[in-house]
């Protein structure tokens, strides 16, 4: 039922796309329908919302840009929510048949929620590994990269165990996991 959405295949896929500058404004989107278009939409906005937010702390612009900045902000915000929702709401239609158990467990985090803190894991660690090349760049070098790194490496992958144990014990009738609007 789930064989498509696989938390090994969600990092790769942000991986993959963060390997191409920009990517986000670059790229046209490549899922047209279904989970994956959400997916692609929730790390497409979060990578438009990490780029305005580097945006936002710049001192040496405008006030005006800053403000363009913040709107910005607010708008990819509400999309990439807008995008975690409809991630829950297609594996939730996938479940309709799902016989769930009584005792299923009620899961705090939704696999939505999920994709979306593996696409801001993605985020952080891929700025961790330009890290270097910034380095060179005549850049501040961030304190202890190696050591958060691997911190970030850790946390995405047992965010990514997490996600694909939720979406198998859903499949099984022994988790479940609510969408509250």
């Amino acid at each position: 039922m789930f064989d498509d959405v696989r938390a090994s295949s969600i990092v790769a896929f942000h991986d993959t796309a963060l390997q191409t500058k920009q990517w986000a404004k670059v790229i046209p989107p490549r899922h047209a329908s279904g989970t994956w278009k959400y997916i692609e939409l929730d790390h497409r906005y979060n990578s438009l919302l990490s780029d305005e937010q580097a945006a936002a702390r710049r001192r040496d612009v405008p006030d005006a840009e800053i403000a363009r900045s913040v709107r910005a902000i607010d708008s990819f915000t509400q999309k990439r929510d807008e995008a975690v929702e409809r991630i829950d709401e297609s594996l939730l239609m996938r479940l309709g048949a799902v016989t769930r158990r009584p005792d299923a467990r009620l899961s705090s985090d939704t696999p939505g929620a999920m994709c979306d803190r593996l696409s801001v894991l993605a985020l952080k660690i891929h700025a961790l590994r330009v890290a270097p090349a910034a380095n060179a760049a005549g850049q501040a070098p961030p304190a202890q990269p190696g050591a958060k790194l691997e911190k970030l490496i850790e946390q995405r992958s047992d965010v990514a165990a997490c996600l694909d144990a939720l979406l198998q014990e859903a499949q099984a009738g022994t988790a479940r996991f609510k969408l509250y609007r």
